[in-house]
């Protein structure tokens, strides 16, 4: 009796250390990834929606644990950073235009954490990789849309500030409307905000009152425009459509789950190094995409469309990188 007793007495023991062992924290695969997302934005906003959308995919996976802030000030930012690090999270994603210094001294401060940042410089060893919206590729093909569509040959562009992030977009989708409409010119103006939806549509309005009838709507508000005034809109980084019936010829869409997959299993492999994530962006790595209600499209611009995204995915074809400024035609 002794001896059984004294058996099964080990028997728990070593079950409950093997449990122990289990449920240890040095386990690390068997823990999800930590990551905090900082946005000077609403999680609402098109460029942060695709961002918190694919975060939000990887949380339902099981794939990380996921919080984050939102409507951060730039003044706020660095602190937010900080309590975010000393936390204990693997991984901060965010934006941080217009603070860059600020976010780099953090991510110098805290070399063990990945940093995953939208910005428009170099990536910094040994931990802060940066990505982009390199979204140029759907945006050219949408530009083809509109070019065609147009026939008063103007249309108007509305943006949020000259950055090289909206820069390059407006350039690729005005080199895809002069493909399918070499007359085609543009009116372009920049309303210096990222959320200001009555500025963007009293400038789109300026616009179509000076001869536009397709408007590139880059930012909320010119959509309304376009529908009040019933003429076509092309939309940028999220899908409208729904929302404006009949309105929207086509959208260049940003998808960012390819980016942040690649930057989560990085940080659980423990192989994650400063980086420029902006190529996972493109369409080959399904970081960008087109869609367009073909109800509205002529089959000949449809087929013309899809023909020269297979050339982009083939190769055989190179949407131009233009940072430069746009500027309307004279």
């Amino acid at each position: 009796m002794g001896l059984l007793y004294l058996i099964s007495r080990r028997s728990v023991i070593i079950g409950a250390t093997m449990l122990g062992l289990l449920m240890s924290p040095t386990v690390a695969m068997a823990q999800a990834t930590k990551v905090a997302g900082i946005f000077t934005l609403p999680v609402e906003q098109q460029w942060i929606s695709r961002i918190h959308i694919a975060l939000t995919a990887a949380k339902e996976r099981g794939d990380i644990e996921y919080v984050y802030s939102e409507n951060v000030s730039n003044t706020d930012y660095e602190r937010v950073m900080r309590e975010y690090a000393e936390s204990g999270v693997n991984l901060i994603v965010g934006e941080v235009f217009g603070l860059e210094r600020a976010a780099r001294k953090v991510a110098e401060d805290y070399p063990d954490i990945a940093f995953l940042m939208g910005s428009s410089f170099a990536p910094q060893e040994p931990n802060f990789s940066i990505f982009d919206n390199y979204i140029h590729e759907p945006a050219y093909l949408s530009g083809m849309i509109a070019g065609a569509d147009s026939k008063s040959n103007v249309i108007g562009m509305v943006g949020g500030y000259a950055i090289p992030e909206v820069n390059r977009l407006m350039h690729a989708f005005m080199e895809g409307a002069r493909e399918t409409n070499p007359e085609v010119t543009f009116l372009v103006n920049f309303i210096d905000s990222w959320y200001d939806p009555p500025k963007a549509k009293e400038s789109a309005f300026a616009m179509m009152d000076a001869g536009a009838d397709v408007m590139y709507a880059e930012r909320f508000g010119v959509s309304d425009a376009a529908m009040e005034r019933g003429l076509k809109a092309i939309g940028n980084v999220i899908d409208t459509s729904a929302d404006y019936p009949g309105t929207i010829l086509a959208s260049a869409i940003w998808h960012m789950e390819a980016t942040i997959d690649i930057a989560i299993k990085a940080v659980a492999d423990g192989t994650y190094e400063a980086d420029d994530y902006g190529k996972y962006s493109y369409m080959q790595y399904g970081g960008g995409s087109l869609v367009m209600d073909e109800s509205l499209i002529s089959a000949d611009i449809v087929a013309a469309v899809k023909a020269k995204q297979a050339a982009i995915l083939d190769g055989s074809f190179v949407v131009k990188v233009n940072d430069e400024k746009p500027v309307s035609d004279n």
